[in-house]
């Protein structure tokens, strides 16, 4: 990465309720630069309770499910047979779509000899755009009832800007929504717990990550005592251990209030800063 490069930072986890998302928020608080923030955990998005952003803009993100058109249909089956995920069958000269199942590829309507399927648009979330100060801010929303994830995560990354670092806070787990919205991104931050769970998604995680050759580090959250087999598993397989943020009740009552503790103390503010720009510094080696 040459200096004029902007950096895009994803921020992760293997499980969710790591503190991901108070990780990812407090980078961006802390930066004295512009910076752009996009939350991608389009099934519950909540860095705006933190961010507090003023909403301007507004996009409805769509997908294109197949229509039939009967009178063309000769019932080859041919659809049922190239679409991946079985949203199509044909039984009896019966033509069944199971819309929930769908994931818009295309396959059906693009190879279907007699043109006998065309698309139909249908809102599957939408992309919500705004500031929070020198913020730019993002986020999807993934419509209640929809299971496809990925086509609203792609809709937020369009609006990645060019001129100026991003952050970008990823959905938990390590599924489709997860490995959309890190592809790309030139470093991920991996929070974890001190837990038996916190470490067995983040080994899960950390693999997806090597998958993807993405360089990634790891954030212990709610840290209070060492958890050899974090620190042995990230000594195993050279992943830095980024930072350590303690067990603290007054980090858990700002939280519970919409709050992050950067915003009240001083000296964690300073080192998400400093854990920002070693993270750039790293990148553009």
């Amino acid at each position: 990465m040459d200096d004029k490069k902007k950096m895009i930072l994803s921020v992760a986890s293997g499980k969710g309720g790591t503190g991901k998302t108070t990780v990812a928020t407090s980078l961006a608080l802390s930066l004295d630069t512009d910076v752009q923030f996009l939350d991608c955990d389009v099934e519950a998005p909540n860095a705006y309770i933190f961010l507090k952003p003023l909403i301007v803009e507004k996009k409805p993100v769509y997908f294109s499910l197949p229509r039939l058109i009967e009178e063309k249909c000769s019932f080859c089956g041919l659809c049922s047979k190239v679409c991946e995920w079985n949203a199509i069958a044909v039984v009896n000269k019966k033509w069944l779509l199971f819309p929930e199942l769908c994931h818009s590829c295309g396959a059906c309507w693009q190879l279907c000899p007699e043109e006998a399927l065309e698309k139909k648009g249908k809102e599957l979330g939408v992309v919500e755009k705004g500031e929070a100060g020198k913020i730019d801010f993002a986020q999807g929303k993934l419509t209640i009832g929809q299971a496809i994830s990925p086509l609203v995560i792609k809709a937020v990354k369009k609006e990645i800007s060019p001129l100026k670092d991003v952050i970008i806070d990823v959905s938990p787990g390590t599924a489709c929504s997860m490995v959309e919205t890190v592809k790309g991104t030139d470093f991920c931050i991996l929070v974890t717990e001190p837990t038996p769970f916190g470490f067995n998604d983040l080994v899960l995680a950390a693999g997806v990550l090597n998958e993807l050759s993405i360089p990634c580090g790891v954030v212990i959250n709610r840290y209070d005592v060492d958890y050899d087999k974090i620190n042995n598993f990230c000594e195993k397989n050279k992943i830095p251990i980024l930072a350590r943020i303690p067990l603290d009740k007054k980090i858990a009552e700002a939280y519970s209030r919409g709050e992050l503790f950067v915003s009240f103390d001083e000296t964690w503010k300073k080192k998400f800063k400093q854990l920002f720009l070693n993270i750039k510094k790293k990148v553009k080696k």
